[in-house]
């Protein structure tokens, strides 16, 4: 955890002298340097497991909710956005020695934050990103089996691509997708009902797909 802290920390930084060069070497200021997006997200985990004893794999629910982002621009082209949004997912252990297990749900706090290039030039203006999620969990409700699960703060690479279409001077739509990678280490403890504490490395990865509106100011 500590390494990849370390990569991100370095990243983030190379990013940002670099976009503040490019802002020091911009002679034009005459570009809106708030954006503000409200969009409705599809979080769809491509989840794997690997989980100890009883083997088998993992099934995380879809999630439909809203999403605010944030976004600063240092140049009329590079950008960064900090995306903040929370979702609630059923989990459960699947194809296990001890068949099917339902570990309840839990809730998921992942602030994002995102450096951005925008192809400006026109009514559309496609952009890419890149960055670190930062994701939380929290108000876990083991389910009718576990005692009690456990799920470690996460931290992983997330890269997305998408577009803006303006409808005016300040106003427009937005479509997006991203896709993070994100490992968690869960404890099961159900020794209750199988006599056990089981621990798991769970790959949640996550497609994220928007589409919202938007403000420039």
């Amino acid at each position: 955890m500590k390494k990849v802290i370390n990569i991100v920390l370095v990243v983030l930084l190379g990013v940002t002298n670099f976009v503040s060069a490019q802002d020091g070497e911009s002679n034009n200021n005459d570009f809106s340097k708030w954006q503000f997006r409200l969009r409705g997200i599809v979080v769809a985990p491509d989840a794997s497991a690997t989980i100890d004893a009883i083997g088998g794999d993992v099934d995380i629910s879809t999630a439909i909710v809203p999403e605010l982002d944030i976004t600063y621009y240092f140049t009329e082209n590079w950008s960064a956005e900090l995306i903040l949004a929370t979702t609630k997912h059923d989990v459960e252990a699947v194809s296990t020695a001890a068949g099917d297990i339902d570990l309840g749900d839990v809730w998921l706090l992942p602030p994002t934050l995102l450096g951005q290039y925008h192809f400006t030039g026109g009514d559309f203006v496609p952009y890419l990103g890149a960055g670190v999620n930062l994701t939380l969990f929290y108000g876990a409700d083991e389910g009718p089996v576990a005692d009690d699960v456990s799920y470690d703060t996460a931290v992983g690479f997330a890269f997305q691509g998408g577009f803006d279409f303006m409808l005016n001077d300040k106003w427009f739509i937005n479509v997006d997708v991203k896709k993070v990678f994100l490992s968690t280490d869960v404890t099961v403890n159900a020794t209750s009902a199988l006599g056990a504490t089981v621990g798991a490395d769970v790959d949640i990865n996550p497609w994220i797909f928007g589409a919202g509106v938007g403000i420039k100011l």
